[in-house]
């Protein structure tokens, strides 16, 4: 049986250099193409010496194809592009009858109305948004399973929406009282030449920024509320922290109507039997309960999600704790983890780090 070919749009990036440090060592594929208008015609190796390693690194160059032509290179094809431009290599491929899973935002909302509020422009193919799965495997494991087009999730949205939906959906939190505070690394915000990202700007100093409506909320919101099945609104201010990869998230949460009342010893089971129902078989979620709190150095450079909570017993609030790596379970690991689903290769084929 040959190998499932691949393509990588906008392998520059960090997330896309994250596809490629994942997907050369995955065995049931082989990358094809790999693009870059900055590295057109230039090796993976010359670009990234620490692949120099691996034989097809000094081999496969850097081009710039159109996006009609990337579906005769592949089978499916990454797009780690920004939003408004993954959806122009989006369609043509989707059209020619290949698979796309984008890293971008362009096909995360269900709704154009609210893709147009949250990014300031319209939505380049809204035809495509009821057919897109959100790609959250722990969550949609069987509709990933089918689709031929996979919107991975924002790196913030992914720290949050995994410990945060099984509560929604055993009615254990008021979904009219999320509070979220999130810390990222630099890569987080891509790789660019902005001054606010310079190494001076960031280093010795915390910001917070995208105050009140960061564009991820749009996704957040939309998610927490289909595990709801009412509209959420939540609080969620994001910062930016002096290191290079991984997000800590902090969740506030108050116990629904029928929990109000109840001991935190009641509280803790409830949601003890909620996450073991939702990820008892989840390789890549750590469940710490109410015993440890996260650190991102126990997740950076893997595919994992550790949480862990306390529940505070003079405010009667749920203190949910999650950290991930930004870059991988964040963005090209989790990627990967639905390419793998979706072409029924083992779950943890190319995340095994």
């Amino acid at each position: 049986m040959g190998k499932t070919k691949v393509a990588i749009v906008g392998a520059s990036g960090y997330s896309g250099e994250e596809l490629v440090n994942l997907l050369i060592r995955h065995k049931g594929i082989e990358i094809t193409a790999v693009t870059s208008r900055q590295f057109s015609g230039k090796t993976i190796a010359e670009v990234y010496p620490r692949f120099a390693s691996f034989p097809i690194a000094k081999s496969l160059k850097f081009t710039n194809p159109q996006p009609t032509e990337l579906a005769n290179l592949a089978d499916i094809v990454f797009l780690a592009l920004p939003h408004g431009v993954a959806a122009e290599y989006a369609v043509p491929v989707i059209n020619a009858g290949k698979k796309v899973i984008d890293l971008s935002a362009d096909f995360r909302l269900r709704s154009a109305d609210i893709y147009k509020e949250f990014y300031g422009h319209d939505h380049p193919a809204p035809e495509l948004l009821k057919t897109a799965v959100y790609g959250l495997p722990e969550i949609y494991r069987d509709e990933i399973k089918t689709a031929s087009l996979i919107a991975s999730p924002g790196c913030y949205p992914t720290s949050i929406l995994l410990p945060t939906i099984p509560l929604l959906r055993k009615r254990i939190i008021d979904p009219s009282q999320i509070i979220i505070n999130s810390l990222s690394g630099v890569s987080g915000a891509g790789r660019k030449a902005e001054i606010d990202y310079l190494f001076c700007e960031c280093n010795e100093s915390m910001r917070a920024y995208g105050i009140p409506k960061h564009r991820h909320l749009s996704e957040i919101e939309e998610q927490l509320s289909f595990a709801a099945q009412t509209r959420v609104i939540a609080q969620f201010t994001p910062h930016l922290i002096p290191v290079n990869r991984g997000i800590l998230t902090t969740i506030c949460l108050t116990p629904s109507t029928d929990l109000q009342n109840a001991t935190p010893e009641v509280i803790n089971s409830e949601m003890e039997k909620a996450y073991a129902e939702f990820y008892s078989s989840a390789i890549f979620v750590r469940v710490l309960g109410n015993k440890a709190l996260p650190d991102t150095k126990h997740v950076v450079g893997t595919n994992v999600i550790e949480f862990g909570w306390k529940i505070d017993p003079r405010t009667k609030r749920i203190i949910l704790v999650s950290a991930i790596d930004n870059l991988v379970k964040g963005a090209g690991g989790q990627a990967i983890q639905s390419m793998n689903i979706m072409c029924g290769f083992e779950e943890t084929e190319g995340l095994s780090l």
